[in-house]
């Protein structure tokens, strides 16, 4: 007599129709300028000869990611907030869950590269050029994307391993652990705790390793506060404030069991869309090298 869920229902962020249009119009808007502005700094990284350096490698791929991780939700919500139709099959509800983790989690593996990138320019710049050579980079990129698939693919597995026989509301306007895992006709107890310790001890074990590298490039130029440290001080400024608006939500979200507190769906556009968004407007506004090559 077992009967499984096919379908999940999305909530979404309002009932109000007048909501649900501003809703839609903030974000199109911010997906659009995600969309327009990560594009422009890929075509403008790839075309300029001047860009060739890891920096901007990773900044290219990082805008690759932006683009896959908001495309994994925001269009979902614009169809949702547009039509009214909230439902989700099971089946694609599990697979915008694994890939907004696999590329959510892959982005935060790159951002704390690009902080390693950052300190070994500042405090070892002799060694610079053979430590973040071509092929280092690649490697370093490649093993981000790892690190996201191998964590994506252990939350999808437990979650599929979950009955869902009862209730299908998800409270949220996307398919997320938190959300979903309250569903499930059993006890969660112990996949919960394994999924926070997942989730967020990644989120904070990248979080301090970021502050961590930050803190010793200060301490490196803070005795000598040269024209270009100063330069470099304010290109780490910038990747404080993605830092910031990225990590600080997604261990509010997930270190915690899901049962603990409810989820904020209106935090969780913080770092599914409002950090995106962000992340070209911080970097061409801080680069003086992006600006002047567009």
């Amino acid at each position: 007599n077992f009967s499984r869920v096919t379908e999940f229902i999305l909530v979404g962020l309002s009932d109000t129709r007048e909501l649900q249009l501003l809703f839609f119009t903030l974000f199109l808007l911010a997906y659009t300028m995600v969309l327009l502005g990560n594009l422009l700094i890929i075509v403008t990284v790839r075309t300029d000869p001047k860009l060739f350096s890891p920096m901007y490698f990773l900044l290219c791929n990082l805008s690759f990611i932006d683009i896959c991780y908001t495309s994994v939700t925001i269009p979902r919500v614009l169809v949702v907030l547009l039509t009214g139709h909230k439902a989700i099959a099971f089946e694609g509800c599990m697979a915008q869950l694994f890939f907004f983790h696999f590329v959510g989690s892959s982005e935060m593996f790159l951002l704390t590269v690009m902080a390693f990138d950052r300190y070994t320019a500042i405090c070892r710049p002799l060694h610079y050029t053979a430590i973040m050579a071509r092929g280092a980079c690649w490697a370093l990129v490649a093993a981000c994307w790892l690190g996201g698939f191998t964590h994506s693919i252990v939350q999808t597995v437990l979650m599929l391993q979950l009955p869902f026989c009862g209730p299908n509301t998800i409270h949220s306007f996307f398919c997320d652990v938190p959300p979903v895992v309250r569903l499930a006709c059993t006890d969660t107890a112990l996949t919960e705790w394994l999924m926070a310790s997942n989730s967020g001890l990644i989120s904070l074990g990248c979080f301090l390793v970021l502050v961590a590298s930050y803190a010793l490039i200060l301490a490196k130029v803070r005795a000598r506060l040269s024209q270009g440290h100063w330069k470099a001080l304010s290109t780490c400024a910038s990747h404080v404030m993605v830092v910031t608006l990225l990590f600080m939500p997604c261990i509010f979200t997930y270190l915690r069991p899901a049962g603990a507190l409810p989820t904020n769906k209106y935090v969780c556009v913080i770092y599914t869309i409002f950090s995106p968004m962000m992340n070209p407007l911080i970097y061409t506004l801080r680069s003086s090298e992006v600006k002047e090559s567009m």
